[in-house]
């Protein structure tokens, strides 16, 4: 097998992971994954700036120690943080290395990157325009000898599955195996997600510092997922269920290697921190890859008042009248109230008896949400309703992004890995390509015999994992016993999702389900707005939409409680 371990989900997660990887036990790969849909719109605006940026710079100060402590217990590096200058990013590394004193050969993949032809491709005018590239570039870096190789925009996936195709060396035909390595690699994308954190039932589990996950994928693709002995957290079932339902789709897991079918992960407990991924099954890729593409929206700007103590309806009602009334014409292209009631009656400290009016508007002129916005807020300060209050001062409008995907055919992208010695070796698309179809809605399990229920939180039973997809959101749903499941295949219906989450009662709901995970996902179709950049809502990227559903009371069978 080969032991495959992470040290970042995101451009900002712990610094000292890598370190911590690399002294905690033993690896053969380290990868991280610094980008997200928001990240590269950061580094697209990183770019305008300056050619020379754009990739993760936090990378590179994390290698300062950890290139030497890689390089003497023989740990290949394999990491997107190239975002969109992989080149760049090879380059700085191996001026690091000279630094430091590190022989290390050096590799990178490119191609992703569409941007200069994104009117080609008919993509508009984004400011990023990514393609999701796979894994075999990497592979081609990794067998020639690269101690290091830097992506841009691979999927997350293929930093686990390129190391893997590497080493047992898999063809783009070895679906099932490349399926299986999809699994491990989706299980690891997010770091301590799948050893504890963020984890519906966390009160069951240890909960120091989560220790960062390790694969140890077979050559048949299975593997079994761990963690570094003595690290916090845990990987469990449970834990491992969790982070397989995190932004997902349908059971068909489209990628540009293989096309993963989540209907035929099995999980099993191996023991005290180890969980065994098995009997994945793949099938050919589509024949188109998925761009990622972040434009600039316009300008945002928000205001929140405090309300406290009584009639906060009314006083609500009142200032957003005022507010509303005094732009006139000039009023915001979007504008959206949200009156959040944190407040308690006979509260015993003033925060307590606060709710909070939330207003954010957005416009394609900056004037409009700055200070012709923020002024008329504050000049309501002595003409408003009893104890007016703002949670901060206004600001100036500032720019948002929008985040949309798009797909091209896969034939018009060009996927290279450029050796350490500088050779270019062009990656060709796989020949064998299928569309994509969802498969058969599996049978419903029996329904439980009828009996006595009672009216608690379904998070009593039910674990979450929710996240973002562009502008939609996913929210996984498990259980952990069969019985449970046959319940809640039944129960949690789309119209009872739209009953319990009013605030997506008018959208697109869909929902999935996972039998021999125990588990569905819902999916929801534009409750994001444009994505996690236009800071569309309270909660922009979806996180906690799992933790309210878990939140609502339902009618559970006492045989379960």
């Amino acid at each position: 097998m080969i032991r495959i371990g992470n040290a970042s989900g995101f451009y900002g997660d712990r610094f000292s992971a890598v370190r911590d990887m690399l002294t905690g036990g033993s690896l053969d790969v380290l990868t991280g994954d610094y980008l997200a849909e928001l990240t590269m719109l950061i580094l697209g605006r990183d770019r305008l700036k300056d050619p020379a940026r754009g990739y993760a710079t936090t990378f590179l100060r994390q290698l300062e120690e950890g290139l030497g402590l890689a390089v003497d217990a023989g740990v290949r590096v394999v990491t997107n943080a190239g975002g969109l200058n992989p080149a760049g990013l090879a380059e700085a590394v191996r001026e690091l290395a000279r630094r430091v004193g590190v022989d290390v050969t050096v590799a990178h993949v490119e191609g992703d990157d569409l941007v200069s032809r994104a009117d080609e491709l008919g993509l508009g005018t984004p400011v990023t325009a990514n393609a999701y590239l796979g894994a075999f570039g990497i592979a081609e870096c990794l067998r020639a000898g690269a101690d290091v190789v830097v992506t841009g925009r691979v999927t997350d996936a293929s930093l686990v599955v390129g190391p893997a195709a590497a080493h047992f060396g898999w063809t783009p035909d070895d679906h099932d195996a490349l399926a299986g390595a999809v699994v491990a690699g989706h299980v690891l994308e997010c770091g301590a997600q799948a050893t504890g954190g963020n984890y519906a039932f966390f009160t069951e589990h240890d909960r120091n510092r989560p220790g960062f996950p390790i694969a140890e994928v077979a050559a048949d693709g299975s593997s079994v997922i761990t963690k570094h002995d003595g690290t916090g957290g845990a990987v469990t079932v449970g834990t491992v269920t969790a982070q397989l339902l995190y932004e997902i789709a349908g059971p068909r897991y489209a990628g540009p290697d293989v096309t993963t079918r989540f209907d035929s992960i099995r999980l099993s407990q191996d023991g005290p921190d180890r969980v065994r991924v098995s009997g994945v099954r793949g099938e050919p890729p589509p024949p188109t890859l998925k761009v990622g593409c972040t434009t600039l929206g316009g300008f945002r700007n928000e205001v929140t008042f405090v309300l406290t103590g009584l009639d906060v309806e009314e006083k609500a009602a009142w200032v957003r009248r005022q507010l509303t009334e005094s732009w006139g014409e000039t009023a915001p292209r979007s504008v959206r109230w949200a009156l959040a009631r944190t407040d308690h009656p006979d509260a015993d400290t003033q925060e307590a008896a606060s709710a909070l009016l939330h207003c954010a508007v957005s416009d394609a002129d900056p004037e409009k949400v700055g200070r012709a916005f923020s002024g008329a807020a504050v000049e309501l300060g002595l003409s408003s309703y009893p104890g007016f209050a703002l949670t901060a001062p206004p600001q100036r409008g500032a720019p948002y992004g929008v985040f949309r995907d798009a797909f091209v055919d896969a034939a018009t992208v060009p996927h290279v890995a450029v050796l350490p010695d500088g050779t270019r070796i062009d990656i060709a698309s796989p020949a064998t390509t299928r569309e994509l179809a969802e498969p058969p809605e599996p049978s419903l399990p029996p329904p439980l015999p009828d009996g006595p229920t009672r009216r608690v939180p379904l998070g009593t039973l039910v674990g979450a994992r929710s996240g973002d997809k562009g502008g939609s959101a996913n929210i996984g749903l498990w259980v952990r016993s069969e019985a449970a499941w046959r319940w809640l295949a039944h129960a949690l219906t789309v119209d009872t999702v739209r009953w319990l989450l009013p605030e997506v009662a008018e959208l697109p709901v869909r929902r999935y389900l996972l039998p021999n995970l125990w588990a569905l996902n819902v999916v929801v179709e534009g409750v994001l707005g444009e994505g996690v950049a236009s800071q569309a809502r309270f909660d922009p990227q979806g996180k906690a939409l799992g933790e309210w559903l878990r939140s609502r009371l339902v009618d559970v069978p006492e045989v379960l409680l």
